[in-house]
């Protein structure tokens, strides 16, 4: 038997995976902009923050 479509659970992981894709490109941003900040002010970079637990709701 074929089960009927959920859309909210559809739609629900599609925000979810945009939501996570605009987070990782704006820790990009962010890394960036301090990596040119530390650069301009002759500093050395600051280490890559560490991974965060993916169980935040």
């Amino acid at each position: 038997m074929v089960f009927k479509p959920n859309y909210n659970q559809q739609r629900a992981e599609r925000n979810r995976a945009a939501q996570a894709k605009k987070d990782a490109k704006q820790r990009e941003r962010e890394e960036a902009v301090a990596r040119r900040k530390a650069a301009r002010e002759g500093e050395a970079p600051p280490p890559p923050p560490e991974p965060a637990a993916s169980g935040d709701s």
